[in-house]
């Protein structure tokens, strides 16, 4: 202990006078490790480095509307979207489809060559391709590097495009799958929801039979019946109220009235104005011509010949107009008796189709619902076809300029120079200490001084 105490307080020179000595020690270090250093470099297994950019976009393209992933509008759900994508990019289903189909578990870069059975050497070659990928995610934006090591550079390129085409294929089938489950599980519930359409409908028309509520164009026969009826009845009072008036109108205007319906018989139209012309020609004449005057004579025959064809026109045209009134009447007590005995079936069958309603209401909802989902459900089957993903490579990856491990036979050289040098200082320095240690006190004081 006490030569211990008087070394720490030995002078700092001292340390130069070790370096001194050992110096030549440094020197030859130097050397041996700067030797050291490009033989590694010239024996060491090369690994190239490539990288792929990958711009994984978390908004998928809208090729259907409403389609079955929602777009996500807020940025850190984008965000959890695109690291999520990130993680399957290097995870253990990826890799191992690239293990499979580059066959790395032969390979013996990723595999030793043993006769170990091949599950094992697909899980060593699955574990140092795990080893030889790294990610990087770039924090402004929704670009993703790809770093691929090999010890080829047109290796490490294969295993980059195969990660990154399996990346993809992986995404499009875990949406596809997602269709498929979503489109399955519609299926089995449309095949409850088609019974349950057939049940309802099944029900409107065995009621509709029960009550004898027969329907066309969705409105049952006897409210349309109703409707023509009315129809026909109000037709039936214009008949009858223009029957009325035309007889009316006859009575009241008598033999030679000037109203007559050339529609209702054109024969006393004609007869009257026949009649009129006449009893014209007659007081015309007679006021020139005696009343024993042969004209005079003959137009008194013809206005009394005319008279008598007027009169039994008019009679004639009478009963008809009178007939017509009655059988107008006849129609419209017919017509109303049939709307009387209607109403009642009519009002019948309304309580009645109150209750169809509610069961015609309960089976539209019904297919409604059915129809909607049927539908939606060949919307997603079809969606399984398609490929909605948005991930675009933007930097393929490219042979590198140089390797990535070891580092240059220059660097390494330089490295095992100065680690050389380095070593032989310490070494020099470790050995004065210990001669230092080993004389006596005063010695060392001596020394010191």
């Amino acid at each position: 202990m006490e030569k211990v105490g008087d070394f720490l307080e030995l002078d700092f020179r001292r340390i130069f006078v070790w370096l001194r000595a050992g110096l030549m020690l440094a020197l030859a270090l130097a050397v041996l490790g700067a030797l050291a250093g490009g033989i590694y470099g010239f024996m060491a297994t090369k690994r190239y480095t490539v990288a792929t950019d990958i711009l994984i976009n978390p908004a998928n393209l809208q090729i259907v509307d409403n389609d079955l992933y929602p777009q996500s509008g807020q940025i850190d759900g984008q965000v959890f979207v695109a690291r999520s994508r990130q993680r399957i990019l290097t995870s253990r289903n990826v890799l191992s489809r690239v293990v499979d189909e580059l066959n790395l578990a032969d390979d013996p870069e990723f595999a030793p060559r043993t006769s170990a059975p091949e599950a094992d050497r697909r899980l060593a070659a699955l574990a140092k391709l795990q080893e030889s990928i790294d990610v990087r995610a770039d924090e402004q934006s929704f670009v993703t590097t790809l770093l691929v090591t090999a010890q080829t550079p047109g290796r490490a390129i294969e295993i980059s495009q195969a990660i990154v085409k399996t990346f993809q294929d992986e995404l499009a089938e875990t949406e596809a799958e997602g269709a498929n489950r979503a489109a399955a599980a519609l299926d089995s519930r449309l095949r409850q929801m088609k019974q349950d359409v057939l049940e309802a409908e099944t029900k409107v028309e065995d009621y509709k039979r029960n009550h004898k509520l027969a329907s066309s164009n969705g409105q049952l026969v006897s409210s349309q019946a109703m409707t023509q009826l009315n129809t026909q009845i109000m037709d039936a009072r214009a008949r009858v109220a223009a029957a009325q008036a035309s007889y009316d109108t006859l009575v009241a205007g008598g033999i030679n009235g000037t109203n007559a319906n050339p529609a209702v018989s054109p024969a006393l139209a004609d007869l009257r104005s026949k009649a009129n012309t006449v009893r014209e020609d007659l007081n015309s004449q007679s006021v020139q011509l005696g009343p024993r005057h042969p004209s005079i004579l003959k137009l008194k025959v013809a206005l009394d010949t005319i008279d008598a064809q007027l009169r039994a026109e008019y009679r004639r045209t009478v009963e008809v107009a009178k007939a017509n009134r009655d059988t107008a009447r006849i129609a419209l007590n017919s017509l109303v008796a049939e709307m009387n005995k209607l109403q009642g079936t009519v009002f019948t069958a309304g309580d009645s189709e109150i209750a169809l309603r509610e069961l015609e209401r309960d089976a539209a909802a019904k297919t409604a619902i059915y129809e909607r989902f049927l539908a939606r459900a060949r919307q997603l089957t079809e969606r399984e076809q398609i490929d909605t993903t948005n991930v675009q490579v933007i930097s393929a990856p490219t042979p590198p300029r140089g390797r990535s491990w070891p580092p240059s036979t220059k660097l390494l050289v330089l490295l095992g120079a100065f680690g050389g040098f380095g070593l032989g200082l310490l070494l020099a320095i470790a050995r004065g200490i210990g001669q230092d240690l080993r004389l006596p006190p005063d010695v060392q004081r001596g020394k010191t001084a």
